[in-house]
């Protein structure tokens, strides 16, 4: 029998193998994913955590700002100058625009465009094709009709904002004064510039955290509003409004290139009144030549020919040089000075000082400053408020020129007595005047209601200051320069002054007229300077084109303060109306 041979077999592995390559990648692969988890969340967490907590921010975080309108602008009786409106914003989202392909509805977009005075592609051009770009201006501080119109066309990624504009209720009569802000709220001239930080406030502002359901959970940050400040001038508007009138009918008349008027509170020291001819209307700037902004009683400068007459004659009379009742022969009616020649119109004769002042003598002058120190009449000038600015402190503001050089020649002397080689702003020259009508109290000038200014300074002996007042008088009546400025039922006084616009090496032929005067002369309350640039044709002198500016102003200032007429009670100087040859 045959045993079958057995095949031997190999033998069964019964110990299992400890680490399987299959498992080894399976642990590799988890560790290699759960290190690269550790890294990115600490990568995100340590070391730049700021773009998950913006995204965060972005769901949850809110911001929510009050609006605040700018301060409001009154004159001194309250009366609006400057008020903010709101109105509103048209903005676009260019995301929104792109994505819901606003343009390709043409009759909405080419609506909007046609509202908006674009045309279809320039409108386009304006979004941009950038979707990342989130924010574009269309058109800012838009008419209400032109919002709700915009509004019903409902194109898709087109906005609103609330914003704010400025309005100037009395238009071009306080434009130069007043300034304007630009479309940001920003004031850029007058006084809007100048006292931009008061009326300008501040929005509240909160910071706060909202869920998914935009309840607020969290405030993080508060910041409380402050309000804009109001602003009150001095200014009268109803003095304003006459002033302007009767500037700008002069300029007009005499076919001159501007002018300016400033009408000041002599015992205070406030302007009622501060107007430029020729004008704007800052409601509507569009094509204005930016020079109609220049406040040109503040800025331009002039020599202002006889208006320093009195001035002269006080210098001498303050240094001791001559005596209120000293006369000066100013025969044959013209001198040599210096080499050069100094002359009046007509030979005066003999002229006490009021004769001077109402003759408006060169000669009489030029004698009179020729007898004292140059020294001690810049010096006085200086006092007077010349060289220096007013005090306003308006932007802009210049100080004129009066030289204090060591070496002046004898003509020099002579010419600074009428008005040549110095210049001043209509500003000043009203600051002078009103420092002569105040018993000779110099005060700096303010555009403020009852602010707090410097107290008086007492540079004229109030006795001299007195007696000018009287010599101006006579200038207005019969007999002197300015017969035109006369006022109906007061007694006024003033002088002219016609100078010729020094031109490179020496002067031409244009002029400016201008008159300085003050009223009611038995208790002086109102100084009025009145200067004409450039008058056209046959007319140019100040009291023929100035003085009855002046006369209008002061006329209808007087009676709007509802001052006492005093032409009833008779003037000193009239006694000597018929004694100016004397002697």
């Amino acid at each position: 029998m045959n045993r079958e041979k057995k095949v031997p077999q190999a033998k069964a592995r019964t110990v299992p193998s400890v680490l399987g390559w299959r498992f080894a990648f399976v642990l590799l692969s988890l560790a290699g994913v759960f290190t690269a988890l550790v890294v990115r969340a600490a990568w995100l967490q340590v070391v730049e955590p700021d773009m998950l907590v913006s995204q965060g921010d972005m769901r949850s975080l809110r911001v929510e700002a009050d609006t605040v309108m700018r301060g409001m602008i009154t004159d001194r009786n309250g009366e609006e100058l400057a008020i903010s409106i709101p109105v509103e914003a048209i903005w676009a989202d260019p995301k929104v625009v792109i994505e819901r392909h606003a343009s390709t509805d043409e009759r909405r977009w080419y609506a909007l465009a046609d509202i908006l005075q674009m045309t279809p592609a320039q409108l386009l051009d304006k979004i941009g094709d950038n979707p990342q770009r989130r924010f574009v201006y269309l058109q800012r501080q838009v008419n209400p009709a032109v919002v709700e119109y915009v509004k019903k066309l409902k194109v898709p990624g087109i906005y609103f904002r609330q914003e704010s504009r400025r309005y100037y209720p009395a238009g071009e009569v306080t434009a130069q004064l007043i300034g304007f802000t630009n479309v940001d709220d920003v004031g850029v001239e007058g006084i809007e510039k100048r006292y931009d930080e008061l009326l300008t406030g501040t929005a509240g502002r909160k910071v706060f955290r909202k869920d998914a359901k935009g309840r607020e959970i969290e405030v993080l940050e508060r910041a409380q509003a402050r309000e804009p400040g109001n602003l009150q001038l001095s200014i009268d508007q109803r003095i304003q409004t006459v002033t302007y009138r009767e500037l700008k009918k002069a300029v007009l008349s005499y076919g001159a290139t501007s002018g300016s008027a400033v009408v000041v509170d002599v015992q205070t020291g406030e302007v009622l009144a501060m107007v430029n001819s020729p004008s704007f209307n800052p409601n509507n700037r569009g094509n204005t030549p930016t020079y109609l902004f220049r406040n040109r009683a503040i800025t331009d400068t002039f020599e202002p020919g006889s208006t320093m007459k009195p001035l002269a004659v006080l210098s001498t009379l303050e240094f001791g040089a001559t005596s209120l009742d000293a006369h000066v022969d100013t025969n044959p009616g013209y001198i040599r000075v210096g080499g050069s020649w100094v002359r009046d119109g007509v030979n005066n004769k003999v002229l006490d000082l009021t004769g001077i002042i109402q003759r408006s003598s060169n000669v009489g002058v030029s004698k009179l400053m020729l007898s004292m120190p140059v020294e001690h009449v810049l010096s006085l000038y200086a006092n007077m408020g010349l060289g220096v600015d007013t005090g306003l402190g308006l932007n802009g503001e210049s100080s004129g020129m009066l030289s204090h050089r060591n070496r002046w020649s004898d003509h020099e002397r002579a010419t600074l007595s009428f008005g040549y080689g110095l210049s001043v702003t209509a500003a000043q020259l009203a600051r002078v005047y009103a420092t002569m009508a105040n018993g000779g109290k110099s005060m700096p000038l303010t555009i403020l209601k009852n602010n707090e200014s410097f107290p008086a300074e007492q540079v004229l002996d109030a006795k001299y200051a007195a007696a000018m007042l009287e010599m101006m008088e006579a200038n207005i009546l019969p007999g002197g320069t300015a017969t035109k400025g006369q006022v109906k039922g007061f007694r006024v006084g003033g002088k002219t002054g016609t100078a010729r616009k020094a031109i490179a090496g020496g002067y031409g032929e244009d002029y400016v007229a201008s008159f300085a005067g003050v009223g009611p002369i038995s208790n002086p309350k109102i100084a009025c300077v009145v200067v004409i640039n450039e008058p056209a044709g046959d007319f140019y002198h100040g009291g023929e084109i100035a003085a009855p500016v002046f006369a209008n102003i002061m006329g209808a200032t007087l009676q709007l303060l509802n001052l006492t007429p005093d032409a009833a009670s008779q003037p000193r100087v009239s006694a000597l109306a018929g004694d100016r040859h004397a002697g």
